[in-house]
């Protein structure tokens, strides 16, 4: 396959994947491509983005995502319940793609014996990555380490993984289908028989720019750096590698996602310091009493903040929180009256944490 068929390959790809699933938006389509597609060259990248199907119910169409992309990835490994010395095995025998349903479950605190789990599908991510782990008995024991690089499509329950894999993927949060929502129905043996050319014809593309895309630093689009940057540079340098309408397509995905996952804080602490940001600009102030605040975050419908840990926060929790930031109580006065409460300015104001730890607004995709 000639390199100069990517952007041909990647549609067909693209059009595949979308017979059988009914997607939220029009970017998780051409993103899944572009994953899809860098399973073949993992090997040349030194990050695998994880890939995280959510929803907030069952029946939302995450398994039909998982059984289409068995078609269409390197070496799919598709599993429920493998055990951790299988799957620290199979990865380290060879490159294969995890296609890991209901995985919430290892991430489940009530449930024990996953540490494994947990810790292959945490540091997986990184191409150096190794874990160690005691084999033999006491009197014979000895250290053995294996690689655990591997790309992975995590599917479960939203809100039950942990922070370590959610800022390491592109999430897609599935919905079940309208009824006017209409998808072709999944016959296994006829989906292998027309993804089978679709799936050569992929991986013949990916092996001729392999090297190409593995040494490549793409353009970010304005505002993705940092670790949204590292997640995105595999997928982008495909889309440039393919050219035609891919790299834009690609680079609006990107901006769809990095949003996406920046107005949905991974941490209540993070929440608050982005909900205090929008409370201080609406209200255009840069002071505000404890009292004024409280009586605020009580009053958003949709954030944990009137029913924080079974009561709604009190002056307290939210000093507790805040201290975690270096952000402390400030005393100022208001029209002659003294007033205890939260600056943005100084050593002990809002704004440098919000600074540091919550992202800078990032341009919407057109």
């Amino acid at each position: 396959m000639s390199t100069h068929n990517g952007a041909e390959v990647l549609d067909r790809v693209q059009a595949f994947l979308s017979r059988f699933n009914a997607f939220p938006d029009e970017h998780c389509a051409p993103m899944l491509a572009l994953w899809y597609a860098h399973t073949w060259a993992a090997e040349h990248f030194y990050i695998t983005p994880r890939l995280i199907l959510s929803s907030a119910e069952p029946g939302s169409g995450k398994t039909r995502v998982l059984e289409v992309a068995r078609f269409l990835v390197k070496q799919p490994e598709m599993t429920f319940s493998a055990t951790p010395a299988a799957l620290f095995r199979m990865v380290g025998a060879g490159p294969i793609t995890i296609l890991f349903d209901e995985v919430d479950a290892i991430f489940d605190n009530k449930g024990g014996g996953n540490e494994d789990l947990r810790a292959l599908v945490n540091a997986g991510y990184k191409r150096s990555a190794m874990v160690a782990r005691c084999k033999g008995d006491a009197g014979n024991m000895v250290i053995e380490r294996f690689p655990v690089y591997a790309p992975a499509v995590l599917a479960g329950i939203a809100g039950r993984m942990p922070d370590t894999i959610t800022t390491r993927a592109i999430t897609i949060h599935m919905r079940r289908r309208r009824p006017d929502e209409q998808v072709e129905s999944f016959r296994e043996r006829k989906a292998e028989a027309e993804s089978t050319p679709i799936r050569e014809a992929l991986a013949a593309w990916m092996e001729s720019v392999g090297e190409q895309v593995g040494a490549a630093y793409p353009d970010m689009p304005t505002g993705v750096t940092d670790r949204a940057a590292e997640i995105w540079e595999p997928l982008l340098a495909i889309a440039d590698a393919a050219g035609d309408h891919w790299p834009t397509t690609a680079r609006a995905a990107c901006l769809h996602f990095v949003t996406a996952a920046q107005t949905n804080p991974t941490s209540d602490r993070i929440r608050l310091l982005a909900d205090l940001r929008t409370v201080f600009t609406d209200r255009g102030v840069t002071r505000m009493s404890t009292v004024e605040i409280l009586a605020v975050l009580h009053s958003m419908e949709e954030a944990p903040w009137g029913d924080f840990y079974g009561k709604p926060i009190n002056a307290r929790q939210l000093a507790t929180e805040l201290n975690a930031y270096g952000v402390k109580v400030t005393a100022y006065k208001n029209g002659g009256k003294a007033f205890k409460g939260y600056v943005i300015d100084g050593p002990n104001g809002l704004g440098d944490a919000w600074a540091r730890y919550l992202p800078a607004e990032v341009p919407t995709a057109a």
